[in-house]
């Protein structure tokens, strides 16, 4: 990492000369705050110089092109690579057998939804006939009661 060194005057540099255009008119506290922005300025450019150099490394050494050293290594790589689906393949399996099950579940409960949906509707329409015949009834025993005159009915 670059590090960089704030400049800073001499006392010889400050005391002695006098100051001339848009120094002259600030506070010598200001001054001394645009400095130490300045500085920071350059030290967070010089971190983010740094970090685009370690990344451009990094990238560049994924690009290059296969050597004949890269194809001597293959062979551990291809055997690694077996290993890892021997491995998993077990896992693989568990999780395709785990799929399968929701699968089945999901069109079960499909099913299930639909004979649901048939039965609800099979009960609505039981429940309006129901209704339909209380009605029914009850207005045919509100004629009968209302009626007078009829056979059986006591007269006062």
């Amino acid at each position: 990492m670059t590090a960089i060194k704030p400049e800073r005057p001499s006392e010889a540099d400050t005391t002695g000369a006098e100051t001339t255009g848009p120094e002259r008119t600030t506070s010598p506290d200001r001054r001394t705050a645009e400095k130490l922005a300045d500085i920071d300025q350059a030290a967070a450019n010089a971190f983010e110089g740094e970090i685009r150099e370690f990344v451009r490394r990094d990238v560049s050494f994924l690009r290059r092109p296969r050597n004949d050293a890269d194809q001597v290594a293959e062979p551990v790589a291809d055997n690694l690579n077996a290993l890892i689906r021997r491995v998993s393949g077990a896992s693989m399996d568990e999780i395709d057998r785990v799929i399968a099950e929701l699968q089945s579940v999901r069109e079960m409960l499909n099913k299930e939804g639909e004979r649901v949906s048939r039965e609800i509707a099979s009960y609505a329409s039981l429940s309006h006939a129901a209704m339909t015949a209380m009605k029914v009834i009850g207005e045919s025993i509100s004629q009968w009661k209302g009626a007078p005159g009829k056979p059986g009915s006591r007269s006062a």
